[in-house]
């Protein structure tokens, strides 16, 4: 299969453009000269030919019927945005991670960051001084939100329009490579998230090429794309051969599908098997990890499924249950979709199933929802308590550090990293970052930027927020969203890193909590508002009791063992807790019980296990 696009080879670069509708198409070179050449036609739509002479840092666009000139939709660089000529691109940089192989799936520790307001720079060169402290967290992914060029300087990524051009406010594709460099030599891995579900509004000029929409569908963000009508095949390919490109030309570790929810394929080989088949059978090829991981608002359990048993194919998917069940008990909101949650039992049931709905009826969406989850593994589901669409999708995109106090925001952590799944933390959550995330754009067209505030006042509807929303196309909106790094230095934000850290540490350490196994996940809940997580498996044995209640509650502890040591606690004036009143020994006989702090969790290891802290490391 050619490559899209312009791969320039030594003194001359060759191109090849879909236009199956186009008679002609010639390359229109901006620079260095302004001239024109013809390309040829083959019988399936293609526009193919060299070009002597084109070298890196050409630009150029695409002249269609000698008419309507366009940049390339293969475009791997967009120096003046989304409207300018596209820029020829070498793929050659100096690699130095020939010898990293990826990340099993299954010892994922997921850093998720949006680069323009990770830094005061907003640049790929501005995040790679920060790997190291990420490394030292325990962190060893790192998760950027889309980086495909968008228009404008500000952006959550989303309004993409060129899946293969790195986008120019960000640094472009070198500096992305460098990044990512960097990342392998600390040890991190690198996902994307990736979008193929629509393109944005302002620089979309894919229907000047081809049948890439179809009218047949929506989604919630406009036209949906033609992956199952006439000329699909070509579609796929695109998005396909973006995907590849990611893991060949930029040494990815991991693609994040946003919202496959919103892909409408009816086709026997749906377009996320085919994904998931080529991209698995590249990273074979090249003898590297790498992992497909789903955003869905299905709780379908085909999407993780594998394609020999009827399944996508994906290797993990996010799992929204998991963070509304967590939520509810830390805010007591319930409105929106929150109205579906809210007790004890529904977090018990995310941990030892994935899906709390599998078939039953949801109240918000006023219908049954879901199918099983439980013969899926624990390491196919990513979970969290925080992340871009869950705190950005809030009418203020306040943070829980804003919403709950101290005590809570250690029980989301500890619930999140004691868990059997592949844990997500989102950036800033580590520190109780105070800054918002807000929802911004920097579109051109006066129209569209109302048309986007119009939208988030309508998406908001459902839920009992009763603030003004921030303006998305001002710049004030992008700025209150920057992190703020000096919090992390003292107080309580530090306190809080470092109770991060020791989870993160504990979770590497203690081979049960290593282990992503349901079946080695069992819960008792004790009342109203405590819940007991007993995991265990040939090699060691933890429980972690939480008391999500706000007086001091009675858990009944696991039984096996005699004695239990207490490892962790985080009511103890080490956390910058009220004080606890959890016993540091436990015997236990069948029907033992402990006194749990409020607002707080503890975690024992048996003695047998190792009798302190450092023996269960």
């Amino acid at each position: 299969m050619q490559t899209l696009g312009a791969q320039p080879i030594d003194t001359e670069c060759r191109f090849l453009v879909w236009a199956p509708f186009a008679r002609t198409v010639e390359v229109q070179l901006e620079s260095p000269t302004r001239v024109l050449a013809a390309l040829q036609k083959s019988v399936d739509g293609y526009f193919c030919g060299t070009i002597q002479g084109v070298r890196p840092g050409s630009t150029y666009l695409y002249r269609m019927d000698q008419t309507i000139s366009r940049p390339d939709p293969a475009s791997r660089y967009q120096p003046q945005g989304v409207h300018g000529p596209s820029e020829v691109i070498s793929s050659q940089f100096d690699w130095q991670d020939t010898g990293w192989k990826g990340l099993p799936l299954d010892r994922l520790v997921i850093y998720e960051l949006h680069v323009g307001t990770f830094t005061p720079e907003g640049t790929f060169d501005a995040v790679i001084p920060r790997l190291t402290a990420l490394a030292d967290l325990g962190v060893n992914t790192i998760e950027l939100m889309p980086v495909a060029q968008f228009p404008g300087s500000r952006n959550w990524g989303y309004d993409g329009v060129y899946p293969f051009a790195v986008q120019n406010s960000y640094g472009g594709p070198q500096d992305l490579r460098r990044l990512v460099n960097a990342a392998h030599t600390l040890g991190l891995g690198v996902a994307l998230d990736v979008v193929y579900n629509h393109f944005g509004p302002e620089g979309n000029y894919l229907r000047n090429f081809g049948p890439y929409f179809t009218d047949r569908y929506k989604t919630p963000w406009g036209e949906a794309l033609n992956f199952d009508g006439p000329f699909s095949d070509h579609v796929r390919r695109f998005f396909i051969s973006n995907a590849l490109y990611w893991i060949s030309d930029f040494h990815l570790d991991a693609l994040r599908l946003d919202a496959i929810h919103a892909i409408v394929d009816t086709s026997a080989v749906p377009f996320l098997e085919e994904l998931t088949r080529d991209v698995q059978s590249l990273a074979a090829s090249l003898g590297r990890s790498v992992h497909v991981i789903a955003e869905s608002d299905l709780n379908d359990a085909r999407v993780v499924r594998p394609r020999a048993v009827g399944g996508f194919g994906c290797g993990a998917q996010w799992t929204d249950d998991f963070h509304h069940s967590l939520h509810t008990l830390l805010t007591r909101e319930k409105t929106g979709y929150y109205e579906s949650f809210g007790s004890i039992e529904h977090l018990a049931k995310a941990y030892t199933s994935g899906f709390v709905y599998s078939g039953q009826h949801s109240p918000y969406r006023e219908r049954q929802y879901g199918n099983s989850s439980a013969d899926i593994p624990a390491r196919r589901f990513v979970v969290f308590a925080q992340n871009h669409d869950q705190v950005g999708n809030r009418a203020q995109g306040d943070r829980l550090s804003t919403i709950v106090d101290f005590e809570r925001l250690k029980l989301a952590a500890g619930a999140v990293l004691l868990s059997p799944f592949v844990p997500l933390l989102f950036m800033g959550e580590e520190y109780a970052e105070t800054a918002p995330f807000q929802y911004f754009v920097s579109h051109a067209d006066e129209a569209l930027i109302e048309a986007v505030r119009k939208g988030r006042k309508e998406e908001f509807s459902r839920f009992d927020w009763q603030q003004e929303i921030p303006d998305p196309q001002s710049r004030e909106t992008f700025d209150r969203s920057r992190l703020n790094w000096s919090l992390r230095d003292a107080g309580k934000h530090l306190t809080l890193w470092s109770f991060h850290r020791e989870l993160l540490s504990l979770r590497r350490s203690i081979p049960t909590l290593s282990n992503l196994s349901k079946d080695c996940a069992k819960t008792l809940v004790c009342g109203e508002a405590c819940l007991v997580l007993d995991r265990l498996d040939a090699s060691s044995r933890v429980a972690a009791i939480f008391n999500f209640g706000e007086k001091t509650a009675r858990a009944r502890f696991p039984g096996g063992g005699n004695q239990w040591r207490k490892i962790l606690d985080s009511a103890e004036s080490r956390w910058v807790g009220p004080g606890s009143v959890a016993p540091q020994l436990v015997e236990v006989s069948e029907s033992t019980t402990i006194d749990i702090s409020a607002l707080s969790f503890c975690v024992f290891v048996p003695s047998a296990n190792g009798g302190s802290l450092d023996a269960a490391r």
